[in-house]
């Protein structure tokens, strides 16, 4: 059954995106809206098997309570080390292409062109985003994919196994960057699992750390000419 929901999971949105991509052809909006969909129905079945399981966003990690402000404050401060962190790791990834993979060039962000001076664009992108990116796929590769793999994982270094195989899943979702992209991508993912799980599980954290990175990104493509 574990392995069966994380099958349903990633699967049909998969075969969501591979059945409408001709349909999309090379529309770099149109491409965007449908990986946004098929992230959202990764949401929501990942929604129904918590509520199968008797289970809520919490245990993942994710409280929709804010707590003190105490609290809060130090979150944020931790989002920023962990951005910095995840920054480090990308960059990493990107030596790592260049040195052993023998990829000069860095991720194929083509497919963001859209943006480029186009303010109402970058806000809604950036809404989108935050959405479906930052809060989404925190959700679906920390929260959900660690803690599955951790179930099915033997023995104590289990947790940290999950954090390297969610990160290179990570990765490879962002296939779209091209082979240098999802390096750099799987680095970022072993980071952002790492802080995850060191710092108590807090998918507030890595969620905040992720949206200023896509922040970071978006803007750039903005500006780019």
């Amino acid at each position: 059954m574990k392995l069966a929901e994380l099958a349903v999971v990633f699967l049909v949105p998969l075969t969501l995106i591979l059945g409408l991509h001709s349909f999309v052809g090379d529309d770099p909006i149109a491409s965007q809206a449908l990986v946004w969909v098929a992230n959202v129905l990764m949401l929501a079945l990942i929604w129904l098997g918590l509520q199968l399981r008797g289970h809520g966003w919490r245990d993942l990690g994710l409280s929709l309570h804010p707590g003190s402000p105490r609290s809060v404050i130090r979150a944020v401060g931790l989002s920023i080390l962990v951005f910095v962190g995840a920054v480090a790791a990308f960059v990493v990834g990107a030596i790592v292409a260049a040195n052993l993979v023998g990829i000069p060039e860095g991720a194929d962000l083509t497919g963001y062109n859209y943006m480029q001076g186009n303010l109402p664009m970058l806000l809604l992108a950036l809404g989108g985003a935050y959405v479906v990116s930052s809060l989404g796929e925190e959700v679906v590769y920390r929260g959900f994919l660690i803690h599955r793999l951790v179930e099915l994982s033997p023995g104590k270094p289990r947790w940290w196994l999950a954090v390297m195989l969610s990160g290179l899943v990570f990765g490879l979702a962002h296939y779209a960057w091209g082979l240098a992209g999802v390096i750099q991508t799987s680095f970022m993912g072993f980071a952002l699992g790492a802080a995850y799980l060191k710092l108590g599980k807090n998918l507030w954290i890595t969620v905040l750390a992720h949206a200023y990175m896509d922040t970071i990104l978006f803007v750039q493509m903005y500006l780019a000419k």
